[in-house]
């Protein structure tokens, strides 16, 4: 059964547990030729997994111009005009990581530029929720007050109904958020790392006092949580795929998280639907107005993450794993 939150004064009522649609982009490379997307992926098999994600009521879709380079939106927007309506969904995709022949990626022609292609390739001439994909605007933040400035211009063209932020820090926030007003925050969180709640730095209480939306990504650390790798045989990504940027898939890190996994599958269980439902629930613990976007390839793994929001984690539970995974933090 699937179950909705309200992210926060923006009004927008979201699944608990959304669609991360990063990974159905396929494998790519930034403008400076560093891997950022995804290998594995098959169109045909993506595209049966939007349309089971629809049936499921999973109503919140995520995505970006940078994921595949416009091939993630291209997909959705396919499912639009194939019995999914549009009205039913709460689209949102960003910009600023892809700056294409711009100075800057968010120089304000740019900005525009990218969503009217992203309003293309989505098949729409709306997006739900419009983000900022990251909080670097230039040198002294240069480009932030004009940034801004088109986003809003945009918001009142009837081409964005809700400004996002995504950032990796709470400073990062609290620096341009009384500039770009956004109403929702996207931020990476998972048991294994966060900087996000810190006693003195915690964006969740800092967004509850504000009535402020989050969306988390990452709840599986990229598939680390789930258990899915051998310390003695690490696997090796293909080219464009951002997993073979991080030392975390590296044999000494695996065998660090192994035993750890364990004590979460002798509490717990043991497959792979309960490590999914347990990192995805206490995600959801830090805040009422929060929600996630796990990753998927597949009708299946569309299907596990829906029958995550069942079964909440109680306080004692979310203390073990606090607990179990504190190791990591220091």
């Amino acid at each position: 059964m699937v179950t909705y939150r309200i992210l926060g004064k923006c009004g927008l009522k979201v699944s608990e547990i959304s669609l991360g649609c990063w990974a159905i982009g396929g494998p790519s490379f930034s403008d400076d030729g560093f891997p950022n997307g995804w290998a594995g992926n098959d169109d045909r098999e993506s595209l049966v997994a939007l349309h089971r994600a629809y049936e499921l009521g999973i109503n919140h879709w995520d995505t970006a111009d940078v994921y595949g380079r416009g091939h993630s939106e291209r997909l959705i927007g396919q499912v639009f005009k194939g019995g999914v309506k549009r009205e039913n969904i709460i689209l949102a995709t960003k910009v600023g990581w892809f700056k294409g022949t711009a100075a800057h990626s968010f120089d304000p022609l740019h900005i525009r530029h990218q969503l009217e292609q992203s309003l293309k390739n989505l098949q729409t001439d709306y997006i739900d929720i419009y983000y900022f994909h990251n909080a670097f605007f230039g040198e002294n933040d240069f480009y932030i007050h004009q940034a801004a400035e088109e986003v809003q211009q945009l918001k009142q063209e009837g081409k964005i109904r809700v400004i996002g932020q995504s950032a990796n820090s709470f400073d990062q926030f609290i620096r341009v958020l009384p500039v770009t007003q956004a109403e929702v925050l996207q931020l990476p969180y998972n048991a294994l790392k966060s900087p996000f709640d810190d006693q003195e730095n915690n964006i969740f209480k800092w967004a509850d006092n504000k009535n402020i939306g989050i969306v988390m990504f990452g709840t599986y650390a990229k598939g680390l949580l789930l258990d899915k790798y051998d310390p003695q045989n690490p696997p090796q990504f293909e080219r464009g795929d951002i997993r073979g940027n991080y030392d975390d898939f590296k044999t000494d890190f695996i065998k660090k998280l192994k035993p750890v996994l364990e004590k979460v599958r002798q509490r717990f269980g043991s497959d792979v639907q309960n490590l999914a439902r347990i990192f995805n629930q206490y995600a959801l613990s830090r805040s009422r107005h929060a929600v996630v976007i796990p990753g998927f390839k597949n009708k299946h793994q569309v299907e596990m993450n829906a029958a995550t929001m069942e079964k909440p984690l109680d306080d004692k539970e979310i203390e073990y794993i606090t607990g179990v995974f504190a190791q990591f933090k220091s």
